[in-house]
């Protein structure tokens, strides 16, 4: 990952310049449990998520401050703070593996389930980042039972993850898409809808 300037772009006669991170591109995977008809994902701890609502709710700290290097109090706000849910995710940094089996790789490393390639429809790509990095992200489709879990999940300790699987019920997914006090991606509240409108009426013919 690296930040590089884009320079000498003209628009509307004025010259201008972005800055952009590079990253690799990534995928996530809305997982649902037919066996007790809830959704998995993950929940865990983002730095950027805290430092926003540290500076929200302590602006004075921020000011005539160094943002480089610079360490603020921990105990102003709790970590909790900074705790946000996700779809089960991972970028794509492994030239040999598919979109598919990247998948399948961070279901069972995320959320312990041993989901066979063949078992995921991909739900669409877009880029996830066009403010600042630009990446594409591939959305994944996967049903699952409780006895395609194999592992606990919870990510990769060794790689400075720390992962809590959740399971949120169907019949609270839409509450829950928009409680504003459970913080939440973007790709949650789509993943949710775009159940509701291809999976869920299939489950009811059921």
């Amino acid at each position: 990952m690296m930040c590089t300037p884009i320079a000498c772009w003209v628009v509307n006669g004025t010259k201008k310049f972005w800055d952009f991170m590079r990253t690799h591109d990534s995928v996530s995977i809305l997982i649902f449990n037919i066996t007790r008809q809830c959704f998995i994902l993950v929940k865990q701890f983002r730095p950027a998520v805290y430092m926003c609502e540290l500076e929200q709710h302590n602006p004075q700290i921020f000011q005539d401050k160094d943002m480089n290097g610079c360490c603020y109090p921990r105990d102003l706000l709790p970590a909790t703070v900074g705790v946000t849910y996700e779809l089960c995710a991972g970028i794509v940094d492994n030239p040999e593996l598919s979109l598919e089996q990247t998948a399948c790789n961070e279901i069972l490393e995320e959320c312990g389930y041993n989901v066979p390639v063949a078992n995921l429809k991909k739900i669409s790509s877009y880029r996830s980042g066009v403010g600042v990095t630009g990446s594409k992200q591939t959305l994944f489709y996967a049903e699952v039972m409780d006895s395609m879990k194999t592992d606990i999940g919870g990510g990769k300790p060794e790689e400075g993850e720390l992962i809590e699987v959740v399971e949120i019920p169907l019949e609270d997914a839409f509450n829950f898409s928009f409680d504003e006090n459970l913080p939440k991606t973007m790709g949650v509240v789509f993943g949710f809808m775009w159940f509701q409108n291809n999976i869920a009426p299939l489950l009811q013919k059921k």
